[in-house]
This record gives C-alpha cells, structure tokens and sequence, in this order.
C-alpha cells in the first residue's frame, strides 16, 4: 500500500496544519482493526512526521504530546540536547503569547473585540474605513494589524478566532492591498481546518478568480497558486455536496489541467474517482481517459489503470482485478475512503455497461453476471431485476431473453446531435484563442512597422 500512498506528495503542497490532518487519518490507519490488514506507515513514521509538522507551528502543547508518545512507543530516552531545544521552543512561543496578551492593541483590534458592535456596523452597511475613520479614530495603516494578528493566532490553532479576523480584514480591505490574496489563502485554511466546506468553497471560487486575474511577477508563481488550490481543494471537494461536480469542473479546465500534468499528476486519482462516481458526468471520460494515457508513464495507480484497462484495452479481467486493488487504496485514502461503496458500485456498472456495448448476446450465466450478483449479495432472480433497471439506466437498446437466459443488445449508433456535440466542442474556446494570437500578431507587425518608421 506505500506505493500508492499519496501522503508524502500531497504534504509538500499542504499547509502543515492540514498536513496533520492527513497524519491523524494516518494514524487512525496504524491501528487496524481488520487482524491481517498491514498499515501503510508504522506509528513511530507516522508521530516523527508529525513532530516535523508541527515544528512550523505555535502548536508546541501538541507537539510535546506527541513527542511523549513517540517517547513511549520507542521506549528510548531522547537526548539531552533534543529535550532543551523543545523545551526552549516552548518557553520562546509561551513568551510570545504573554507578550501578544498584555501589549497595547490598536483601535481597530479592541474595536474587532465588541463582537455586538461589529454586527451592527455591518448591519447597518457602516463597517468601511471612511466611516471607522470619521467616527471611531481609526486609522487606515492599522488595519493591517487584524492580517499579523489573524496569521499568528492561526499557527497556534486558534481557527475559528483567525477566521472572524480575516473575514473583518477582508471587509475593510480592497484587492489591491498587497495582504489580500494571502488573506484568502488563510481564509480558506481556516474554513478547511475548521471543517466549513460551505463557505470553503466560496473561498475556492474566490481563489480561483483571483489567481486568474492577478498580474504575476512570472507565470511559474501563477502555476503555483493553481497547484496549491488544486490540493487545498481535496479537503473541500470530497467533503461538500456538489463537490464531486466542482472538482471535475474545476481539474478539466485547461489552466487547471495544465497545472495537474506539469507538476502534480498523481492528482489524476481523484478526478478519475469523481468522474467514476459522478454518473452525470460520463460525457467527460473521453478526454480523461486521454489524459490518463498521455500521464501514464508519469503516474499511475489502480484507479487510472481500472479506467484504461476498461475503456482502452477493454480487458475487463485485467479491470476487475485492477478493481480489486482499487478497494484497498480506497480506504486508506483519506478524501475517497468516505465513497468507497459508491467507488465500488459505480465501477462495476461501468465494466457491464462497456461489456454490454461490445457484445451482441450475453449469457446471464457467465462468469461476470455471477460475481456482479455474489458481490452484491442477490439470487438469480434479484440478480436479474438489477440487470433489468441497469439496461433501463444506462439507455442501452436491448432486452432480455428469460427462456434463453441471455441479454440481446441492440446497435449502438450516437444520434446526429450527439456528433455535432463532440465536433463543435469547445469550438468557442477555441475561436477565442485563434482570435487571441491573431490580434497580438497584427501588434507585433504594427509595433515592427513603428519601429522601422522611426529609423
């Protein structure tokens, strides 16, 4: 299961306060309950990784807890040197506190504290900066203050209070303050850590715009933002109830899918478990599973070789043991172990649709049908109503033959709309782009022409 865990890829583009959360699931994984099951990573892995962690926090209370237990499942003693550098850590950030405690606040702070008071302000469409300013002293260069104070009360796992900073820092703030995209960066962070996927998504779309529109120093810090609002993303996506729709709408974008094949392929995972389980969304396979064959020298996992194993080579033995192996990845995934049945469900009615559309007869008595039904713990006659309502379901012309025991498929021809569908997709996008280059030619040639006159 190492060789397809994802944690250590996914860390290096988290927040390490997320990046504990991946390691508590983790950890939860070390202890199995199943006898046989192996974890993925041993407990001390798992605690060495979380002390490294949270040695970029203000968490140091937690982190000496989980040294202790790290002390306790090595049954060593940890150095001299070690146990005085903790113990420094934790006297420096304690000092910090006090300090952050008993200095004098700005206005705008102590204003922030009367929670009454904002909310009527806001109530009355008065909290801005010209009417702080006029009636309250408040002045505008404060304001930067609730940004330092929010990022350093954030690192010392105080979400919720950092949260309500950072939305008053963005409601007294414009997108040219140069604070303002990292504010909703910690914004986000917060709604994620906290586990609001509703106002996180918001966040996403809100990121999602910022990043597209915000002039860059260089088009790889661009890049860098979409890579890490791809992985923020994960936490929100499979945790929210159209996440499963965001996350492809989102990841099949071309900026987007740019992004997941030049720096993070192993992405590919979820995209493909969403458009699995999505089944509104089959009209995207075509182009994952392009994309999926184009990465496979990249990356690749049992749930990118189920698809290509079914759709490409159509080797449904190969595909129901790459489904096998799905499973196991499924539940020590963090973001799919929540869809595991639905995962599991879904990829079995792919192999009979695809299995039906490439057959003209098939016996309900073959091997197939009996594992589908013995999976699904049917008898024959159940087994057969399931396969009656899947036909239904998947609008495939064919019925079934009782006496002979076998299912008579009809021919698959796409109707006339669906082929202007597929030639004329993305036909505007694409117009667009021709437009694009040909008027920034036209400016070269023009800026030539300048320049040529003036010589």
């Amino acid at each position: 299961m190492a060789d397809h865990d994802l944690s250590q890829k996914l860390i290096g583009f988290l927040d390490p306060h997320m990046g504990i959360l991946l390691l508590e699931f983790l950890d939860l994984k070390s202890t199995p309950s199943i006898p046989k099951q192996v974890p993925v990573y041993s407990k001390e892995e798992i605690l060495k990784a979380k002390i490294a962690l949270l040695e970029k926090t203000n968490m140091v209370d937690f982190q000496m807890e989980v040294f202790n237990k790290l002390l306790q499942e090595t049954d060593t003693a940890p150095p001299e040197e070690e146990q005085k550098r903790m113990a420094q850590r934790k006297e420096i950030i304690v000092n910090q506190i006090k300090q952050f405690k008993t200095e004098e606040k700005p206005a705008i702070l102590r204003l922030l504290k009367d929670r009454n008071l904002v909310a009527q302000l806001k109530e009355e469409k008065n909290f801005n900066l010209e009417y702080l300013k006029q009636h309250y002293d408040i002045d505008p260069r404060t304001v930067d203050t609730i940004y330092q104070r929010s990022k350093f009360i954030f690192d010392y796992g105080k979400y919720t209070k950092a949260l309500e900073l950072l939305i008053n820092f963005r409601a007294l703030t414009s997108n040219d303050n140069e604070h303002s995209l990292s504010a909703l960066w910690g914004k986000l962070a917060c709604e994620i850590v906290s586990f609001q996927p509703e106002s996180a998504l918001e966040s996403i779309n809100q990121l999602r715009d910022a990043i597209d529109q915000k002039t860059f120093t260089s088009p790889l810090k661009q890049l860098q933002q979409r890579t890490w609002l791809i992985h923020w993303g994960l936490f929100v996506f499979f945790n929210h109830p159209n996440g499963r729709n965001a996350i492809i709408d989102l990841f099949l974008q071309d900026r987007y899918l740019n992004a997941i094949q030049t720096t993070c392929p192993h992405i590919l995972r979820y995209l493909t478990a969403a458009v699995i389980i999505n089944k509104r969304r089959k009209n995207v396979l075509k182009d994952l599973v392009k994309v999926i064959q184009q990465e496979s020298y990249v990356y690749k996992d049992p749930i990118t070789e189920f698809l290509e194993a079914l759709y490409v080579n159509f080797d449904f033995d190969s595909a129901q043991q790459k489904l096998g192996e799905c499973e196991s990845v499924l539940v020590n995934d963090l973001f799919l172990v929540s869809c595991h049945k639905e995962f599991m469900e879904s990829a079995r009615l792919f192999i009979f649709e695809t299995y039906c559309r490439i057959h003209n007869c098939i016996d309900i008595g073959l091997t197939l049908f009996r594992m589908l039904s013995k999976k699904l713990g049917m008898d024959e006659e159940a087994a057969e109503k399931w396969i009656v309502n899947l036909i239904r379901n998947a609008k495939l012309d064919a019925k079934i033959d009782s006496q002979a025991n076998t299912v008579l498929m009809g021919s698959q021809h796409p109707s006339v709309y669906q082929k202007v569908i597929e030639r004329t997709k993305a036909l505007s996008y694409r117009s667009y782009v021709l437009a694009n280059n040909i008027t920034k030619t036209e400016a070269g040639k023009y800026q030539v022409q300048e320049e040529t006159a003036t010589l």
